[in-house]
């Protein structure tokens, strides 16, 4: 059983999360708190495996609360807030936050898809306090093959689980003089994406910009796939497909690949990082069927080795990186 303390200043939202987590018989709320103060103190009393947590509360907000709990314990920590502090939320992982939902998500009509996805996620996050510590002695396996100079027309990333915070280091390491457009699809919490993008600004010296209807991507900028409908590309520039989930995924990674790879051949990078499930895996084989090059984050750096092990599973990956490394290789390979 994987004991969870919540806190949250809603004694309705406490109620609502026991019962979500509880319902699935592998969770246990061994505490409650209404507060990030009494957070913090519970959690060192309690010493749970998963700590849910809000952000704006009275006494202690939630982002001071995360960062004290981190100075003293390993246990994995998730958001679960609202729209109105979406960039508040995604800030949350840079001080120590694992992952963050949307307060909507937990509702009566949730569907059941999302349900087992993110009662999967919560299980696989409160793992990682347990393989933290042996990181430092993972090998990295790196596989490399000689690929020639070519003019790179685009990047494009598939994040998930874990992916904001992953997100921040590598486009840290990215000049504002990127040689190509950067095109992201971020797994993000429905009408989480505008705060996402006016958050990841600050970490990067990239204009992020949400992708519109029409538009054709340019150098230098990074288009975030907006939630709720399929990033595509085609001679127009961008465009949106409203179909079914792929993946259980709205936008889904393969979906951008595949129509990047028939676009732009050998003059593609896809990149696929941390994160649950397999998207990307798909598209991955596209990209490398139609000449362009394929990275994927290695175990080691991922919060979630289930996106990039799919990748990898599938042959057509040219490089697994540590996620240090990946900015360092895209400005290698976009040399000309």
């Amino acid at each position: 059983m994987i004991k969870t303390l919540v806190v949250d200043d809603s004694d309705l939202v406490r109620s609502i999360l026991k019962d979500f987590l509880e319902s699935d018989g592998g969770f246990i709320v061994v505490g409650e708190a209404s507060n990030g103060r009494e957070g913090f103190e519970k959690a060192r009393l309690l010493n749970p495996d998963l700590i849910t947590m809000d952000i704006e509360m009275p006494v202690m907000g939630g982002l001071e609360a995360i960062q004290e709990i981190r100075k003293v314990l390993p246990t994995p920590v998730v958001v679960i807030s609202t729209h109105d502090t979406a960039k508040m939320a995604y800030e949350a992982t840079v001080k120590g936050a694992m992952e963050f939902y949307s307060k909507d998500n937990f509702t009566a009509t949730m569907n059941p898809f999302k349900r087992i996805q993110i009662l999967e996620a919560l299980k696989q996050i409160a793992g990682t306090r347990s393989r933290r510590a042996g990181l430092a002695n993972l090998n990295v396996n790196e596989e490399k093959k000689n690929i020639l100079n070519r003019a790179i027309l685009a990047v494009v990333i598939a994040s998930s689980t874990g992916g904001p915070k992953a997100l921040t280091r590598l486009c840290a390491g990215l000049p504002g003089n990127f040689p190509a457009p950067i095109i992201l699809v971020q797994h993000n919490t429905s009408g989480f994406d505008k705060g996402f993008v006016q958050w990841l600004n600050d970490y990067t010296p990239l204009e992020v910009k949400l992708a519109e209807q029409g538009e054709l991507p340019l150098s230098g900028k990074l288009y975030v796939a907006p939630t709720d409908k399929h990033l595509i590309m085609d001679v127009n520039g961008f465009a949106f497909d409203n179909g079914e989930m792929v993946n259980n995924q709205k936008p889904a990674a393969d979906l951008l690949f595949k129509s990047a790879a028939k676009l732009l051949g050998k003059g593609l990078i896809s990149v696929v990082l941390t994160g649950m499930g397999a998207d990307g895996a798909e598209g991955t084989r596209f990209v490398k069927n139609g000449g362009g090059i394929t990275l994927a984050q290695d175990e080691g750096t991922s919060l979630i080795y289930g996106m990039p092990k799919a990748a990898f599973d599938t042959g057509a990956v040219d490089m697994v990186l540590p996620l240090e490394s990946i900015a360092g290789r895209l400005v290698e390979l976009t040399k000309v």
